[in-house]
């Protein structure tokens, strides 16, 4: 009976110091990055396709090749795992590879306004279309996970609830700072060499009885 009573006080005073909040905001928090995770590798999964087609139309853009290609395998390098949102610095890691990928397809959809054929191609436009409903959900999933860690580390710096934290070991967590969202949001300054010279004019025919004037030489 005693024990009953013991196990009944303890359980409404870890209520009352918020243990219930912290087990279901830790899970949401870890769902909402899950969810993070997933649209991610949904992206990192277009983009082969995506270069291959665009390849197709624009083969000497190797620049833009390589550098979408090493964005991806940096990002491929890092282990994506629910246990990122417990470190900062592999966290913040993880978030900068994601944010040169960001840059490196938006030059390479860039490429495409220079290709009309390529705009044109049926594979192209559904591979456009997938890439920006991704990044879209992108979004949506990062605020979502945003508003959850929030949540989540209120309830740990707040009292009495962070007694519990401090008791049970719960941490705040990272989560996107407005450095990274400007970073993801700016997009890539394009410059795929320098530009090529403007063709020069056709000589004016000299004047009736005379001879063209020879230019001066340059310096």
């Amino acid at each position: 009976m005693l024990r009953m009573l013991w196990v009944s006080f303890m359980a409404l005073a870890l209520s009352g110091c918020g243990y219930n909040t912290f087990q279901t905001t830790d899970e949401e928090v870890k769902a909402a990055w899950a969810e993070v995770l997933n649209q991610y590798q949904r992206r990192a999964d277009l983009v082969p396709n995506l270069v291959n087609v665009v390849k197709g139309y624009a083969a000497h853009e190797k620049d833009v090749f390589i550098e979408v290609t090493a964005a991806r395998a940096r990002v491929g390098s890092l282990q994506a795992t629910p246990e990122l949102i417990n470190d900062e610095a592999a966290f913040q890691k993880f978030i900068a590879a994601q944010g040169e990928m960001t840059g490196a397809l938006s030059r390479l959809m860039l490429v495409a306004e220079n290709y009309p054929q390529l705009k044109a191609d049926g594979l192209f436009r559904d591979l456009q279309a997938q890439l920006e409903g991704t990044e879209n959900r992108i979004t949506v999933a990062r605020n979502r996970y945003i508003d959850s860690v929030k949540t989540y580390n209120v309830a740990v710096r707040s009292f009495p609830s962070n007694l519990t934290a401090m008791l049970f070991g719960y941490k705040t967590k990272p989560s996107f700072t407005v450095e990274n969202e400007k970073a993801i949001a700016v997009p890539p300054k394009v410059d795929f060499d320098a530009p090529a010279p403007a063709p020069a004019s056709a000589p004016a025919a000299p004047a009736s009885g005379g001879t063209a004037a020879t230019p001066a030489p340059a310096y």
